[in-house]
C-alpha cells in the first residue's frame, strides 16, 4: 500500500491500512512526515513559547527565591532576548530527538503492555502501528494547535482537550493539567491505534480498544506526574 493511501486511510478508513501494516510493517516514511512537521512547528512556535516562559518566570516568586536575584534576572534577560537562528535550530533538533526517543520507548512499553493480552506482535509491528496512528495527533492535532497558538499568541493557553470547557481555568492549576490529558486528537489517535493492535496482536477490536486506552491512561498518569512536578518548581 502506498504512503498516500496509508495517510488517507489512517484518517478515514483505518482497518485495511493496519491490516496491511500487520502483514508488512513500514514506518520510516510516516515518521519522516511527522518529524518534518515537528521541525516546522517548533521553528514557528519558539517565539510564542519564549513569551510564555518569560511570563511564567516573572510571576514565579518561588523560582526567584530558589535562584537568587542575580541568577533570576539573568534568566529573565535570556528569555527576553529575541530567538536567534541557532536557538531555533537547537530547539527543532531537540524536538526531533525527543520525539524519536518517545516513539521508540512508547512502542516498547506498548508491546510489553500488550503481552498481558496476547503473545503475538513484534516490536516493529507495534512501532509501525503507533507511528501511523500518531499522524492524527502529531500531524493534524499539532496543526490545529499551531493555528490556535498563533491566534492566541500563547502555547500554554492553547488546548484541544477538556479545558476548552473551562476557559477561565488557570493553566498552571492541577485540574487544568489533569483535564488537558483528555485531548480530542489523543482520544481519536488511540481509538485508531486499536485497529492496529487488533491486527498485530490477533485479538478482537474490543480487547484491542481496552489495551490501547489502557496504555493511554497509564501514559496520561505519567504526563500528569511530570507536569505537576515541573509546576511545583515554579509555583
Amino acid at each position: 500500500m502506498s504512503f498516500l493511501k496509508r495517510l488517507e486511510g489512517v484518517f478515514f478508513n483505518p482497518k485495511p491500512v493496519f491490516q496491511a501494516l500487520a502483514e508488512k510493517p513500514v514506518w520510516v516514511d510516516a515518521l519522516a512526515l511527522i518529524l518534518v512537521f515537528i521541525v516546522i512547528f517548533t521553528a514557528v512556535i519558539i517565539p510564542v513559547t519564549q513569551h510564555d516562559q518569560l511570563t511564567m518566570i516573572r510571576d514565579s516568586v518561588k523560582l526567584k527565591e530558589r535562584l537568587g536575584e542575580d541568577a533570576f534576572n539573568r534568566m529573565i534577560q535570556d528569555a527576553e532576548a529575541p530567538a536567534t537562528t541557532s536557538k531555533i535550530v537547537r530547539g527543532a533538533a531537540g524536538a526531533v530527538v525527543m520525539l524519536v526517543i518517545a516513539v521508540l520507548l512508547q512502542s516498547l512499553f506498548l508491546m510489553l503492555f500488550s503481552r498481558l493480552a496476547s503473545p503475538h506482535g513484534t516490536f516493529v509491528q507495534v512501532l509501525s502501528a503507533l507511528v501511523h496512528a500518531s499522524l492524527i495527533d502529531k500531524f493534524l492535532g499539532n496543526g490545529v494547535r499551531l493555528v490556535l497558538a498563533l491566534t492566541k499568541k500563547s502555547l500554554m493557553q492553547t488546548t484541544t482537550g477538556l479545558p476548552l470547557l473551562f476557559p477561565r481555568m488557570d493553566v498552571t492549576s492541577t485540574p487544568y493539567i489533569i483535564l488537558s490529558q483528555v485531548d480530542l486528537f489523543q482520544v481519536w489517535m488511540f481509538g485508531v491505534l486499536a485497529y492496529g493492535l487488533s491486527s498485530v496482536l490477533k485479538v478482537d477490536l474490543k480487547k484491542a480498544l481496552f489495551i490501547s486506552y489502557g496504555f493511554w491512561f497509564l501514559k496520561a498518569l505519567v504526563n500528569i506526574g511530570i507536569s505537576l512536578f515541573g509546576m511545583n518548581l515554579i509555583r
